[in-house]
């Protein structure tokens, strides 16, 4: 067996959702939860099929997203992954529709921050043990940061 550390790239005005999934129906069923999850959301959708051809399947609303999520689903080419990647959307406004998807079986992100997949890979093919979803802590929150924290959440919109 050997390792491998595969980034996920994606433009920094974007979000990515990086999950395992089971059945070639996921496809369909990921594309509904996400454009019935936010009217008009820009994404693209890409699923490594696990048996049979072992195709990436692909999907989505906005084409260069869709060529983002299939290049790097291509390369990390673990069995039954798939990655979305949205625009002008958070991950917290589709994953209870994406969770709620009876063929997704793991979310292992959901970020803006940079991604790196932990790989396993062997002669049968390749398997994710894990990612690095962005950076380390630095330190512990003090009051003015909780202050920022706050404002944040006011200045998106998530707090009134």
């Amino acid at each position: 067996m050997e390792l491998v550390l595969e980034k996920i790239d994606f433009p920094e005005d974007c979000n990515v959702i990086f999950g395992m999934s089971h059945f070639i129906k996921t496809v369909e069923d990921l594309f509904e939860a996400m454009v019935n999850s936010v009217p008009n959301i820009k994404f693209g959708l890409a699923f490594n099929e696990a048996s049979g051809p072992c195709l990436v399947r692909k999907e989505g609303t906005d084409d260069d997203l869709m060529r983002i999520a299939i290049d790097n689903l291509h390369r990390i080419g673990a069995g039954h992954t798939f990655l979305i990647v949205m625009k002008d959307a958070f991950p917290i406004n589709v994953l209870p529709a994406v969770k709620a998807c009876r063929e997704v079986v793991n979310i292992f992100c959901a970020t803006s921050n940079p991604v790196q997949v932990i790989i396993a890979e062997t002669e049968q093919g390749r398997g994710v043990l894990g990612v690095i979803d962005g950076s380390s802590p630095k330190g512990i929150e003090l009051d003015s940061d909780i202050t920022r924290r706050k404002n944040f959440l006011l200045d998106i919109g998530y707090k009134r």
